[in-house]
């Protein structure tokens, strides 16, 4: 006789359940019930119904309940990251506000010796576990796997079926060379020492970056049904126009979301100025002619965009992951908040670099997004707190075609959510649930999280992996890393003076528009 498997269930009771579409200040106190996988149904009563031995038609007969009192907790759903890197999870803390093209070459693979598996798994695990801590549930992995190994990127995908996060997982790749996209270092920089030159990924030695990514993806499309895929090409200003012709084509054929950088940094923003004059100097341009500025396409930073190029990102339905934290950490600017929510470009937002940000804390950002509009248009208006909730939630799911499955708390939808508990004093006195949430909480009343219905983090401790002992690996890593980390840091100190001229140099230039205060509004 073949067993039949338990259906378990989860009864949330007497919590104030979060919706955008209800009262964002106090929402109301009900029950939500998660069979499977799933939310099945949100109402007042499922509790009493329970005790009670009423029939509730959404659970199914047999099925195992475990109920949680809900009372002084607030239900919400799960944050996505959509812009996060697991490649430099270990250097958190390890650099003080640099500019971004200083901290590339300080931080990311390619300016390292190749990586061992167990510190690949390491970092994901570790990255995973601080999204999940503070409410993250997805996160959208734009990895640098530099030089490419099918091991590392096998290791990284199973950290995060282990860990229990859900992952829209991306390969970063490029064809250009990191020295050829940064303006002044072919001329500022001596030949002799251009090797220690880097960018956030290099062109695989020997391999077709596109014919890799296909194989890649194609391969392993099926490796775990909380893993969805997406295509990575690092910014349009490092990929030729075959490859990113072959990757629009490529995200149409298989339906993908694509995820680049552009405009971060003022440097690569002149980039686009000197190198693509058939464009108009506008990688915006560039994308359209390649085929890639549509829904798919989702461009991280954004932050030294025209006025005329997010009037056309709105038109053609592509949208934006901005990166407040660390683009305030890497001297790189502040984005046009409040111009692309005008132009009706889709914000997502998120916690980039763990070496950049150092923190994988939706709150922070949401804290920066809602606040930092303010340093270009000091009038009053948006974003509103609540602009900056949906930023973190369902704008983020829309980036990845998930916004049937996750970003809101609605019937039908994952029971991907975390359980705030309103006894911390971020909530007391409760005034309001949205503007405490985006202003006051810090990620410390995050008590429980659930993704996919099973709770990956009770009481305030991960259920999937022994943190304990992930803890001491990573300390015995580290003796290696920090040594490779100390050549990096000398080998930079050597090309300072060139890397300052080079950044100076690209200050003087005049590309149109400036993202400081005092420099003009831009």
């Amino acid at each position: 006789m073949t067993a039949v498997a338990e259906i378990s269930a989860v009864l949330i009771a007497g919590a104030r359940i979060f919706s955008l579409d209800g009262d964002v200040h106090l929402p109301p106190e009900s029950d939500l019930l998660v069979v499977g996988d799933r939310i099945a149904a949100i109402r007042k009563g499922l509790a009493n119904d329970l005790r009670a031995g009423r029939r509730i038609p959404e659970l199914p007969v047999g099925a195992c309940v475990e109920q949680i009192d809900g009372r002084g907790k607030l239900v919400i759903p799960g944050f996505v990251n959509a812009h996060y890197h697991s490649h430099d999870v270990l250097l958190k803390g390890c650099f003080e506000t640099i500019p971004l093209e200083q901290w590339v070459l300080s931080a990311l693979p390619p300016a390292f010796p190749k990586r061992s598996v167990a510190e690949i798994r390491a970092r994901t695990l570790l990255g995973a576990i601080e999204c999940l801590r503070s409410g993250i549930t997805t996160v959208m992995d734009l990895a640098t796997v530099y030089p490419y190994d099918d091991e590392h990127v096998d290791a990284i995908l199973k950290a995060y079926a282990d860990v229990g996060i859900r992952c829209v997982f991306s390969l970063q790749v490029t064809d250009v060379p990191g020295v050829k996209s940064i303006p002044f270092w072919d001329e500022v920089v001596p030949e002799d020492l251009r090797t220690g030159l880097s960018g956030a990924v290099e062109p695989f030695r020997g391999v077709d970056a596109l014919d890799l990514v296909r194989t890649s993806l194609l391969r392993r499309r099926d490796f775990h049904p909380r893993i969805t895929w997406a295509l990575g090409p690092t910014s349009p200003e490092r990929c030729s126009e075959r490859f990113l012709e072959g990757l629009s084509e490529f995200s149409e054929q298989h339906n993908l979301p694509i995820y680049t950088h552009i405009y971060e940094s003022k440097a690569m923003t002149l980039m686009a100025r000197q190198g693509h004059e058939r464009d108009g100097g506008s990688l915006i341009n560039y994308l359209k002619r390649c085929g890639a500025l549509n829904r798919h396409l989702t461009m991280a930073h954004s932050v030294w965009m025209l006025p005329s190029e997010v009037e056309m990102i709105g038109e053609h339905g592509a949208r934006v992951a901005l990166c407040p934290v660390g683009n305030l950490k890497t001297k790189s600017g502040v984005a046009p908040i409040r111009p692309y929510m005008q132009a009706g470009v889709g914000i997502a937002l998120g916690c980039d670099n763990c070496s950049c940000s150092d923190s994988q804390n939706m709150f922070q950002s949401m804290k920066l997004f809602a606040s930092l509009a303010a340093i270009t248009h000091p009038e009053p208006g948006p974003p509103t707190a609540a602009d900056a909730f949906e930023a973190a939630t369902i704008e983020g799911a829309r980036t990845a075609g998930l916004q049937r499955e996750i970003g809101e708390l609605k019937v039908g939808m994952k029971a991907d959510l975390s359980i705030i508990d309103l006894s911390d004093p971020s909530f007391v006195p409760l005034n309001s649930v949205i503007r405490q949430l985006v202003f006051t909480e810090s990620g410390r009343g995050v008590e429980h999280v659930m993704v996919d219905g099973r709770f990956v983090v009770r009481n305030r401790s991960i259920t999937t992996v022994d943190e304990r002992s992930l803890r001491e690996e990573v300390e015995e890593l580290m003796v290696e890393l920090r040594r490779d980390l100390e050549s990096v840091v000398d080998r930079i100190d050597g090309l300072m003076p060139y890397l300052l001229k080079a950044h100076r140099m690209t200050w003087e230039a005049d590309i149109g528009l400036e993202r400081y205060i005092g420099l003009g509004e831009g």
